[in-house]
C-alpha cells in the first residue's frame, strides 16, 4: 500500500483452513482499488497457491511477498525501471534479514547473474525480492514440495533465460521465524533430494551427493549473514 508505484493489483491467496484471519486481511486491503482474494478450499501450500494467484492475475509483471516478509516503498519501481532499462524477463535483488520483531539480523547481498550452474550447487534467490514477467511463467509453474517450490522454477527459469540477473539494492526484508517452513533443516533436505531425484531426473547418489552439497551451501550463506550481522 506504500509502493511509490501506483499501477499495481494485489491478489491474496488465502491458504488456511481457519478462516480467522480473514476479516483482517479483507480490512487491510480496502482501500486498494485493484485487488483480489482467492480463499483456497483446502491447503494447498505454497506452490500451487503461487500458481493460482499468477492465473488469477491481469499484469504483465509478477512480484512475489510472502506473508511474513517487508517490502521497501521503492520496491517496485526501482526493480521495474531496472528490468526495463536492461530489457530483463526476470530480477531479483539483496535482501536483510528481520526477526520476528522486525529488527534486522543480517543481510544477503547477491551476484550480478546466476547461471543453471550456479543455481544448481546454490539457490541464491530470495522469493520476495523476484519480479518476472508473466508470460515466462505461462509454461513454468511452481511445483508442489513444500520448501523448495521456487527453487526448481529458479532452475526451470535460468535454463530459458540463460541468465537471472541481480540488483544490488536492499529492497526486500526475509522474515526469519523459528516455526517457518524454510526453517525446518529435515524439510529441505528431504524436498532437496526430492527435486533433484524426482523433477530433475538425476540418479540416487547424485541427488544425495547435490542435497548434501546444497546444505552445505545454505550453512555458508548463513554464517555469512551471521558475519555481516556483526561488523
Amino acid at each position: 500500500m506504500n509502493q511509490t508505484y501506483k499501477k499495481y493489483e494485489v491478489i491474496i491467496v488465502y491458504d488456511d483452513k481457519s478462516l480467522d484471519d480473514l476479516n483482517f486481511v479483507k480490512c487491510a486491503i480496502n482501500k486498494i482499488k485493484r485487488k483480489k482474494i482467492i480463499i483456497n478450499k483446502k491447503n494447498y501450500g505454497p506452490g500451487i497457491s503461487r500458481n493460482i494467484g499468477i492465473l488469477k492475475s491481469k499484469g504483465s509483471f509478477i512480484a512475489f511477498c510472502d506473508a511474513d516478509d517487508i517490502w521497501s516503498k521503492n520496491k517496485l519501481l526501482i526493480q521495474l525501471e531496472f528490468m526495463f532499462k536492461n530489457n530483463l524477463m526476470i530480477s531479483h535483488t539483496n535482501y536483510f534479514v528481520i526477526n520476528e520483531n522486525s529488527k534486522i539480523i543480517g543481510k544477503f547481498d547477491v551476484k550480478k547473474k546466476l547461471s543453471y550452474d550456479d543455481l544448481l550447487k546454490s539457490c541464491d534467490i530470495g522469493l520476495s525480492t523476484v519480479i518476472v514477467k508473466k508470460k515466462l511463467l505461462t509454461n513454468n509453474k511452481f511445483n508442489n514440495l513444500r520448501t523448495k517450490e521456487d527453487y526448481f522454477l529458479w532452475l526451470k527459469i535460468s535454463k530459458k533465460t540463460k541468465f537471472i540477473y541481480g540488483l544490488s539494492k536492499y529492497l526486500s526484508s526475509w522474515r526469519k521465524t523459528k516455526n517457518s517452513l524454510s526453517s525446518s533443516v529435515y524439510q529441505k533436505l528431504f524436498d532437496a533430494f526430492k527435486l533433484y531425484r524426482i523433477y530433475l531426473k538425476k540418479d540416487i547418489v547424485t541427488s544425495i551427493i547435490m542435497s548434501i552439497r546444497l546444505s552445505v551451501y545454505a550453512i555458508n550463506k548463513k554464517f555469512s549473514v551471521f558475519i555481516n550481522r556483526n561488523k
